[in-house]
């Protein structure tokens, strides 16, 4: 009887192989939780930093709609010349206006000249940025530049490449020098430090009827 009550206590006991492939199929299952759990941060961590980007440079092709299709035509209205550093496209557009998106105030007195232009973050920095550069008209004339404010808008950025498209020769030019007539439209391309593509965006400075 001794013998046939030890026989059935170690049918029900596990024995030390069962308990090392289970605690191994336990360990493969929880790194399997664990690398999904963790791709799936990276995912999300990753997404949420290209929904932030394209939301500032959404917001960056807003403001200069804004603005550049509130311009008059008139002398200065709109200028721009194509610039190059070390191979890569600097484009400079500058323009006169009032208070508003190009001086981000509803305050100021008089009008200003806006450059939106490509600089470095900070002296003998590699990294750029792009921003506004606002100088109140009558100092931009006489050439005082303790008068000028930067106003940065874009960060990470390597090139600002900006088109101008005539309709009176039907293309799109490197150079805006009519002080008289604006472009119908205004392409602009940035190449960003982190994207192998250029973002790009086309501003149509008249409004397009309904």
């Amino acid at each position: 009887m001794s013998t046939v009550g030890a026989k059935i206590r170690r049918r029900h006991a596990f024995t030390l192989l069962e308990i090392v492939l289970a605690v191994a199929i336990l360990g493969m299952m929880s790194m399997a939780i664990y690398r999904f759990m963790q791709t799936n941060l990276v995912a999300l961590r990753v997404s949420s930093e290209a929904s932030t980007v394209d939301a500032q440079y959404s917001g960056f092709a807003n403001l200069i709609t804004a603005q550049w299709q509130n311009l008059p035509a008139g002398t200065g209205a709109l200028v721009g010349e194509p610039l190059k550093l070390n191979d890569r496209s600097r484009d400079e557009i500058t323009w006169v206006c009032g208070p508003g998106p190009g001086l981000l105030t509803r305050y100021a007195t008089g009008e200003y000249r806006v450059s939106m232009r490509l600089r470095p973050v900070a002296k003998e920095s590699d990294r750029m940025e792009i921003g506004f550069m606002r100088t109140a008209k009558g100092d931009a004339e006489i050439g005082e530049n303790e008068a000028e404010t930067w106003i940065p808008l874009l960060q990470n950025v390597q090139s600002l490449q900006i088109r101008y498209f005539d309709p009176r020769l039907n293309t799109w030019v490197d150079k805006w020098t009519d002080t008289v007539v604006l472009p119908r439209l205004v392409k602009i391309a940035i190449g960003r430090a982190n994207n192998a593509t250029a973002w790009e965006s086309i501003i149509a400075l008249g409004r397009t009827p309904l």
